[in-house]
């Protein structure tokens, strides 16, 4: 163990991960500020997400789950199925609840990041905006940061919780692969007004002839949904920015049931299609006194509906593994023992997912076959949702 009287750290990145960070390694006694590249919140950006049960597992660990719990609702079970009016080929379940109940959600991630940024600030942490990263410094004390600004800051360490594209993950190391590119976009919307034979909770997952589609009903009756097109070539942000995502979408969606077409007309705006990307590896988490967290260190699929939880777990692992470690590198190695071999299995497994959301004509046929002669048990998931993080255990030594 050594003293922690005067460390600190710095965040880059103020998304999910940055508030979470700074939050666990508040309670590990390590003084943290955010620093946001953006000079907002992310208030009412993105779409929303599954929050899985080890993700709020992770979260209680902090106190924090409580904030979310009513922030979204109950996502039990999930369907598969080759068309609204079809019976499922398959139904699985998102793992078991907690001891108070609460189990995997859906939230919008603007409701989810909003809950975690008011609650740093709450307990008493400073998030900076504006504060884009261009280099950093490391030396036997601690390590400066420099800005786009022209200021700097000076912590015992910095954690890059800045995502996809990761300024953080470039200077630790030049070589860092770049994100691999998955050929599905994503969009969706809100859809209001439709009344679905669909219990609130249970999420249908549709591979549709053109498209794959997915859809949840909120207990207030409004419909959560979002697609997944097939895009073989990478768009740019203009070549994105410019599609009429409803034109879009009725277009591949008039091949599918009424269902598909009902959600775009009943939907009152979209969130914007992305392209999807993930990471196989990133070979180098940590040098010196910087490391990277959650998308900056292994970006997964959505189609995992793993990302923001294993964010968290990697928030919450960091923070026990800097409390607990002889110096900084040696608390960074122990954090990278418990999390990669985890965490790559996740994007391994989101990659999987979302290779069979492209469905050709043989794959359509064989994919009823295949549920039928194989039905994943809950108990086969437990590695994934059944993942549990001991706050007080002490972490052991690498090696």
């Amino acid at each position: 163990m050594y003293s922690h009287s005067m460390t600190s750290a710095i965040i880059v990145g103020g998304g999910v991960a940055g508030p979470v960070t700074a939050i666990a390694l508040q309670k590990a006694g390590i003084d943290a500020t955010v620093h946001e590249a953006y000079d907002r919140g992310a208030d009412g950006v993105g779409a929303f997400l599954t929050l899985a049960v080890n993700g709020i597992a992770a979260l209680g660990t902090l106190d924090l789950h409580h904030l979310v719990r009513d922030k979204g609702f109950a996502t039990r079970k999930m369907s598969i199925g080759m068309g609204a009016g079809h019976k499922p080929m398959a139904e699985f379940g998102f793992g078991a609840a907690l001891p108070d109940g609460t189990g995997t959600l859906s939230i919008r991630r603007a409701d989810l990041y909003g809950a975690l940024r008011d609650e740093a600030a709450r307990r008493g942490i400073r998030v900076e905006y504006g504060k884009r990263l261009v280099s950093a410094t490391p030396d036997r004390q601690g390590v400066t940061a420099t800005f786009a600004d022209g200021t700097t800051a000076r912590a015992d360490l910095i954690v890059g919780a800045d995502g996809l594209r990761s300024a953080v993950r470039t200077i630790i190391d030049p070589n860092a692969p770049a994100p691999r590119y998955v050929p599905l976009l994503n969009v969706g919307g809100y859809a209001k007004g439709l009344r679905l034979d669909s219990a609130p909770g249970h999420m249908h997952m549709i591979f549709g002839r053109e498209v794959f589609y997915s859809y949840v009903v909120h207990p207030d009756g409004d419909v959560w949904w979002f697609a997944n097109p097939r895009q073989p070539r990478e768009l740019s942000r203009e070549e994105l920015a410019a599609v009429s995502w409803r034109d879009r979408m009725r277009e591949l969606f008039a091949k599918e049931d009424d269902l598909a077409g009902a959600l775009v007309d009943a939907s009152p705006e979209f969130f914007a299609g992305w392209n999807t990307y993930d990471f196989p590896k990133v070979p180098v988490w940590h040098r010196d006194r910087m490391v990277v967290i959650g998308d900056a260190a292994h970006a997964t699929s959505p189609a995992s509906g793993q990302g923001a939880s294993m964010a968290i777990e990697d928030a919450v692992t960091l923070a026990r593994c800097l409390r607990d470690g002889a110096d900084v590198p040696d608390a960074f190695a122990r954090y990278e023992s418990l999390r990669r071999t985890r965490v790559e299995r996740v994007v391994a497994q989101g990659k999987r997912n979302g290779d069979g959301k492209s469905l050709g004509p043989v794959m359509r046929r064989v994919l009823p076959l295949f549920f039928k002669l194989y039905r994943p048990s809950e108990k086969s998931m437990d590695w994934l949702y059944g993942h549990r993080i001991d706050w007080d255990a002490p972490v052991p030594a690498v090696g």
